[in-house]
């Protein structure tokens, strides 16, 4: 993979990185340091069960604050939920404004670190190796989250792989049920990790991987960029630091994992192997059915002195903006390829940061704004309904789409819909109509909608001209507003006869 200096592409490292510390040595503690800092991380220091009631409580901080639990289920170690469940703070992780956020992802995508070997002295997640009698109950605090979910899942672990033809690795994020003491089904959707598995299982081998617990942000972040097969995302999580990621390589198989990951646990998939997986709780706010699935055998768990788990809640904020941002980033470069005019994107929370996208776009010729419709729809699987704007519209703000909707859209003249496409198959209502044995080539078939909401390019004066105040953006309110209401107050008291 060609690499460049992520300096020299005006890659700044994390703003909050600690006085004098190697930007590429920054882990989960550093972040969690920095946000209890600033008030946003709340600690629950009283026993909480792993069934259901420590996801709960997360669920109620998320967005708001980082959930840091010190007595899971009887484990001495700690859980951490939330802590990059909103956008804002994952733009303060990397350094930048929200409105920079997109431009900032797609500038270290676009200009990957290799990454920095390091032996085991100075990794950090290997200083506690277990590779007999592994137990991952015992080991870890495994949580159950959802009310329907089939026992504890890993939500949050970096799935790390190698092309078992070229040697390239992957990272992704998998849901992952611990089914027994070494043993865990893995949901392996048709991506990059799938074609490894499948390579391997024709060759007759199983597929060395390692599952990488508790990173930083924009490790985690990175994990999810969109990118061609044999790619490495933690050459990207190298350029979103400013500086090359250090790994190390397993005890136990070749795969590389950030050195300053929280916990490793370490196996293979096995081939020819399918064990019952599910129900679980999905993205999209539905359970994902029992179905049998790839199955690893562990081989080894590694782990920093006193780890902390990372769990993730699933549908909840952590987990839709972890995969909504990427998939931002790397549409409205897409996008922008064919249609230079396409200013922003958005994949709304309400289309579980995967299925709606809003674009705005600078329109100049009438139909135009369709064909940035059909070019999204071939963007990305997942996107099943886009919504295009003019460049006065905040693509962020749902208000102002619906409004946009309502005045500058009509049916007859301005919807497209595309029958019979490959949608999400995630997303239950692709299921309607097919049988619960329904072949593989049948799941995810999907209608897609696109909605032209921009004004037509030449339009009589007003018809279409917003309504605006002089003066509405730039009053002064701190210095008008009385910072008490006595002026108010002596008013009512007046006699007004």
């Amino acid at each position: 993979m060609n690499t460049r200096d992520a300096a020299t592409n005006g890659i700044p490292p994390f703003a909050w990185a600690p006085k004098g510390a190697d930007t590429g040595s920054l882990s989960l503690r550093d972040w969690l340091a920095h946000l209890a800092q600033t008030g946003r991380v709340a600690t629950i220091d009283k026993p909480v069960a792993l069934e259901h009631e420590l996801a709960a409580i997360a669920k109620r901080l998320d967005g708001t604050q980082a959930a840091f639990f010190t007595q899971p289920g009887g484990h001495a170690m700690p859980v951490v939920s939330g802590f990059m469940s909103k956008r804002a703070w994952i733009a303060e992780a990397m350094g930048v404004d929200e409105s920079a956020l997109l431009a900032r992802f797609s500038a270290a995508a676009a200009a990957p670190l290799e990454s920095k070997l390091v032996g085991r002295e100075d990794a950090p997640c290997q200083q506690v190796v277990h590779t007999s009698d592994i137990d991952l109950h015992a080991l870890l605090p495994i949580p159950t989250h959802s009310e329907h979910d089939n026992g504890p899942y890993i939500t949050a672990g970096l799935v790390i792989a190698r092309n078992p033809r070229t040697g390239v690795q992957n990272v992704s994020i998998n849901r992952i049920q611990v089914h027994g003491r070494d043993r865990m089904a893995i949901l392996l959707l048709p991506r990059h990790l799938y074609a490894f598995q499948r390579a391997a299982e024709e060759a007759g081998d199983a597929l060395d991987v390692a599952i990488a617990i508790g990173v930083d942000p924009l490790t985690m972040l990175a994990s999810q960029a969109i990118t061609p097969i044999d790619h490495d995302e933690l050459e990207i999580a190298g350029a979103l630091h400013g500086a090359p990621l250090p790994v190390a390589q397993c005890v136990t198989n070749g795969v590389h994992v950030p050195a300053f990951a929280e916990i490793v646990i370490e196996g293979r998939i096995l081939p020819n192997v399918r064990e019952p997986e599910g129900p679980f709780g999905e993205f999209p706010k539905y359970y994902s059915a029992k179905e049998a699935r790839e199955v690893i055998e562990v081989t080894a768990v590694t782990h920093r002195r006193d780890p902390v788990f990372h769990t993730i809640i699933p549908a909840e904020m952590e987990h839709l903006l972890l995969g909504g941002i990427p998939r931002e980033a790397t549409l409205l470069a897409h996008l922008q390829r064919s249609h230079p005019a396409v200013k922003d994107v958005h994949l709304s929370v309400g289309g579980v940061c995967r299925y709606h996208l809003w674009v705005q776009f600078d329109k100049k010729r009438e139909g135009e704004a369709k064909n940035v419709i059909l070019c999204a729809f071939g963007a990305h699987y997942d996107i099943k309904q886009v919504v295009v704007v003019d460049t006065d519209v905040d693509v962020h703000d749902p208000a102002e789409i619906e409004w946009a909707i309502a005045t500058r859209f009509q049916a007859d003249r301005d919807l497209v819909v595309i029958d019979g496409a490959q949608g999400s198959p995630l997303d239950p209502s692709t299921t309607v109509g097919q049988p619960d044995d329904a072949p593989a080539h049948l799941q995810g078939v999907s209608a897609k909608m696109g909605l032209d909401a921009t004004r037509p390019v030449v339009y009589p004066a007003h018809v279409f001209t917003r309504v605006r105040i002089p003066g509405q953006d730039t009053v002064d309110l701190d210095a008008l507003v009385a910072a008490d209401n006595r002026a108010f107050d002596a008013y009512l008291s007046r006699d007004h006869g």
